[in-house]
C-alpha cells in the first residue's frame, strides 16, 4: 500500500472509532467487539491484506485504549486530523 492510501486508511479508522465509541466502551466487551468489526470492515474496504488484519486490529484497539478518554470527551487532538 502506498503512503497516501495508508494515510486515508488511518483517517477512516480514526473517524470510525471516534464515531462508534461510547463512554463505557473500555468496560463492555460487546462494544469492543463492535469496534473491532468496524475496524476490520474499514481495512477490507481499503484492501488491507487479510493475513495482517488481526495484528492491525489489535494495534488499533491498543491505541484506542490509550486515546479513548480524550476522544470521548472531544478534547483530544489527533496527528491525523
Amino acid at each position: 500500500m502506498g503512503d497516501d492510501k495508508l494515510c486515508d486508511l488511518s483517517r477512516a479508522i480514526v473517524h470510525k472509532i471516534r464515531q462508534d465509541t461510547t463512554v463505557d466502551w473500555q468496560y463492555k466487551e460487546s462494544t469492543r467487539a463492535r469496534l473491532k468489526v468496524a475496524v476490520k470492515k474499514v481495512l477490507n474496504e481499503y484492501g488491507y491484506p487479510p493475513d495482517q488484519q488481526k495484528l492491525a486490529t489489535d494495534l488499533v484497539m491498543e491505541q484506542a485504549r490509550a486515546y479513548g478518554d480524550k476522544w470521548i470527551s472531544g478534547d483530544g487532538a489527533s496527528i491525523i486530523d
